[in-house]
């Protein structure tokens, strides 16, 4: 491997590990915020603690459930097309190499190399691994790094359930008669920090992604608690 592959394959091991940290801070702010919003609506009924708590919990199995099977689906379908597409590729360059070998080239005449050395390189690579090659040029796939649907699902099922017990973890320690300002306290705390992280993980503004996860959150909450009251007041 030459010194650009290197650096190439590290840039991508590290965008890749960049992109699974913002998706685990992503489903944390999910976790917070949904289960913010119930365990604020149940406790805007008026009822006491423990149903509060039974409903965050619910909450949480639910979303980290929902999470999980929905990465899982997502990931597997993702996956399948791209074996797919690994496996029409393979067939592509068994049926006829040499035009693979000048489509090849052609995509490096279009990167900005000159036609000789275009054609150089391509067969260069053909010579070592084709089928690593093509792949990577065409596709930009490689086939030893396809994401694992089961790593993907049980990555979201944890960070929503990181997210959630904040919230959850609020209700439970805070007085009696201040439960719903001590759980949007802790919430807009924790929506804080993870948006500071989700920003600094994406090279954002801090501070607009903060504010932006803290709106979004206490919405949330608002719409929830007065739906509580509402119908804490219809079935008084």
């Amino acid at each position: 491997m030459t010194h650009v592959d290197a650096e190439t394959a590290h840039r991508g091991g590290r965008s890749q590990r960049m992109n699974w940290l913002r998706a685990g801070v992503l489903g944390a702010n999910d976790g917070i915020i949904s289960t913010a919003g119930l365990v604020v609506g149940v406790a805007a009924v008026g009822v006491s603690r423990e149903p509060i708590v039974v409903a965050g919990i619910a909450g949480l199995v639910a979303g980290a459930v929902s999470m999980a099977l929905g990465e899982y689906v997502s990931v597997s379908a993702q996956r399948d097309s791209e074996r797919a597409l690994l496996a029409e590729q393979q067939a592509d360059l068994a049926r006829d190499p040499e035009k693979e070998c000048a489509e090849l080239a052609a995509i490096y005449r279009h990167k900005g190399l000159s036609g000789d050395t275009a054609q150089r390189v391509a067969e260069e690579l053909t010579a070592h691994d084709a089928y690593a090659a093509h792949v990577d040029a065409e596709l930009g796939i490689d086939p030893d790094e396809l994401t694992n649907p089961w790593h993907a699902a049980l990555a979201s099922a944890v960070a929503f359930t990181v997210g959630a017990v904040f919230p959850l973890v609020a209700i439970l320690l805070a007085p009696d008669a201040s439960l719903v300002p001590v759980t949007v306290v802790v919430v807009i705390v924790a929506l804080v920090v993870t948006g500071t992280i989700s920003a600094a993980l994406g090279g954002a503004k801090r501070t607009t992604a903060a504010l932006r996860l803290v709106a979004g959150g206490a919405a949330a909450m608002a719409v929830t608690w007065s739906i509580g009251q509402l119908l804490g007041l219809a079935t008084a």
